[in-house]
């Protein structure tokens, strides 16, 4: 590499890592935790992922959404899928974002269909989407997080399908979270991830008036639904830490403990939980630093029965549990036309 490359490489990995420390202040305390090969793979993928979620909603950083311009989002849309490919194929141009996809694409020999799929749920906000069930709701939640989970897990250099349907997990269990806290914020611009035939059994409208104050009792009914929903994927993915690296397992196990102590203030506050901004301050977050570093760093607790493996060949299947916790977890099943069972397996 010459010095050119290496500085050029430093600015991509600069502006990834500029991005998560502007975009999630959870994420960036959990990616000082791994090593530095890792760290720069994980903030280049975000900043990607938050890119396309940004153009996507007209926002800048995960700030502005309701005031964001959302307009012609098809049009957006497709020049996310051809930047996205052209970098898949080596060719990212001068963005950063792509230098840094690309980058990545290139270290850790990530199959560009997950990078598809995670486009495909944008799409579903670009088409407002609307969800009926449950089964629904985790199908986006895989497009938006649980293909991400198993992108980060084959950048933490594990692509075995044991590994990799823990970390699915995980991202599932972050994307239920995120509703629960966003909920009334998404309501607002006509986003309604929350499944309709919940909505339903509490008399609560599909649209943006699930926004309004006055639903607030029945919406907090519905949240605490959801957050309790995550918990089986938090209890699974606590399974895969084990065969993590030991710096990324500790990452992995504060990012899990955040995440899900968001929720647990979602479902605490009840009708409450929109006034502000549920999050965990640093006080919180340096507890968790502490306990994830004694629980998967020193303790390494036994895998949990891992069920059947992920299934890339088949997308969006999401295979169940077995033993205690058989049925907890849903199942997913593609419904989609966009060639999922096509997705090859990981790269080794």
């Amino acid at each position: 590499m010459t010095a050119g490359q290496a500085a050029r490489q430093a600015q991509v990995v600069a502006h990834g890592a500029q991005a998560i420390r502007a975009g999630s202040h959870s994420f960036a305390a959990a990616a000082r935790l791994f090593t530095p090969s890792v760290r720069e793979g994980a903030v280049m993928l975000y900043a990607w992922c938050r890119h396309c979620d940004d153009v996507v909603d007209g926002q800048e950083l995960g700030h502005g959404q309701r005031s964001g311009e959302r307009g012609d989002g098809p049009a957006r849309l497709a020049q996310l899928r051809e930047a996205t490919r052209r970098a898949c194929a080596g060719l990212p141009g001068d963005d950063p974002v792509f230098a840094g996809l690309a980058e990545v694409v290139r270290r850790h020999r990530i199959a560009p269909v997950y990078f598809e799929h995670h486009l495909d749920g944008f799409a579903m906000d670009v088409e407002e989407h609307r969800y009926a069930t449950l089964e629904d709701t985790l199908a986006y939640c895989w497009r938006v997080a649980g293909v991400v989970g198993v992108m980060m897990a084959q950048i933490m250099g594990r692509s075995d399908a044991a590994t990799l349907d823990r970390a699915c997990d995980l991202g599932l269990a972050f994307q239920l979270t995120n509703i629960a806290r966003d909920v009334v914020e998404d309501a607002a611009i006509g986003r309604i991830y929350l499944p309709a035939e919940w909505l339903a059994a509490e008399g609560l409208p599909a649209d943006a008036r699930l926004a309004e104050p006055r639903h607030r009792e029945a919406l907090a009914r519905v949240a605490m639904r959801l957050v309790q929903a995550a918990e089986p994927y938090y209890d699974s993915a606590l399974g895969g830490l084990p065969a993590l690296p030991l710096r990324s397992a500790w990452s992995i196990a504060t990012a899990r403990s955040v995440y899900r102590a968001i929720g647990r203030k979602v479902q605490a506050r009840g009708p409450a939980a929109w006034d502000t901004r549920a999050r965990t301050n640093r006080a919180e977050k340096l507890g968790w630093v502490a306990a994830g570093g004694a629980g998967p760093g020193f303790a390494r607790p036994p895998a949990a029965d891992a069920g059947p493996a992920f299934v890339p060949a088949t997308g969006l299947t999401r295979p169940g549990l077995t033993g205690a916790r058989a049925g907890r977890v849903r199942r997913l099943a593609c419904a989609c036309s966009c060639g999922c069972a096509a997705l090859p397996a990981a790269a080794a």
